[in-house]
């Protein structure tokens, strides 16, 4: 009794346990998932936002705009690159690590950006413009560049697998008509069936009997001996001679 009931109590503290543990799972993967909607809807709210400045304030505060949303659009672009391609290639590791250092100093920019969004000093930031627009260029141009590489590597590879493919499906399809093959072959023996028939002297054939030898030293043919009716087989149509005989010998009555 004591035995059951310890094993009804181990048995309640495993559920328990399950259950708080499948309970904080869902509790992380819903966070997990509210924050990312909420940093997807921030980007998005500051992507419009970059938008309309650039559009509607013209001069530095457009130009500052412009220069956060080529960089912000340029380092999207390239992370979804890379991380799509490394759950099928391992070797894309190394560039996602080489463009977590990029997108520090891509942060960095697109902070020193915000800040002078807001200085008042509009002489001292169109100075420095040039020099930002340089290490706009730089990152860019690194990111285009891993992400052309890492786009060219996946196109390398389904071009070498969809080769791969047409040979098994022309190999495949050979293998599929090879009926064709066979039924030229027939016919082959079957010109040569044909062409050795016309070789045969006329009435010469499989069943034919050799024509039969003339001469002194011949034998003559022996006469045919008549067929006995009495052996002949019956037919359906064909009277019994029961009945024939029963039928004369109402004819004497």
């Amino acid at each position: 009794m004591e035995a059951a009931i310890a094993v009804l109590g181990l048995l309640f503290l495993l559920f328990v346990v399950a259950g708080v543990f499948v309970t904080v799972k869902a509790v992380q993967l819903t966070k997990r998932g509210v924050d990312r909607t909420v940093a997807q809807a921030r980007r998005t709210v500051e992507d419009t936002g970059l938008r309309a400045r650039q559009l509607a304030k013209p001069g530095v505060p457009g130009e500052l705009a412009q220069l956060r949303l080529s960089l912000r659009t340029s380092m999207r672009a390239t992370q979804e690159a890379l991380r799509s391609g490394a759950a099928d290639d391992v070797s894309l590791s190394e560039a996602l690590g080489l463009f977590d250092r990029l997108s520090a100093h891509g942060h960095a920019l697109d902070d020193e950006l915000r800040r002078l969004e807001r200085e008042p000093d509009r002489a001292t930031t169109a100075a420095r413009l040039p020099e930002l627009r340089k290490r706009l260029e730089r990152i860019t141009r690194s990111a285009e560049s891993l992400r052309w590489a890492a786009r060219d590597r996946q196109r390398k590879f389904a071009d070498d697998d969809l080769a791969a493919l047409s040979d098994q499906i022309d190999v495949e399809s050979g293998a599929l008509r090879h009926w064709t093959r066979a039924s030229d072959d027939t016919e082959g023996v079957t010109e040569n069936g044909s062409s050795e028939g016309s070789d045969r002297p006329a009435g010469a054939g499989p069943g034919a009997r050799p024509p039969a030898a003339s001469g002194p030293g011949a034998e003559q043919p022996q006469a045919i001996s008549a067929p006995d009716p009495r052996g002949r087989s019956s037919y359906s149509w064909q009277k019994s001679p029961s009945w024939q005989k029963a039928q004369r010998a109402g004819r004497a009555n």
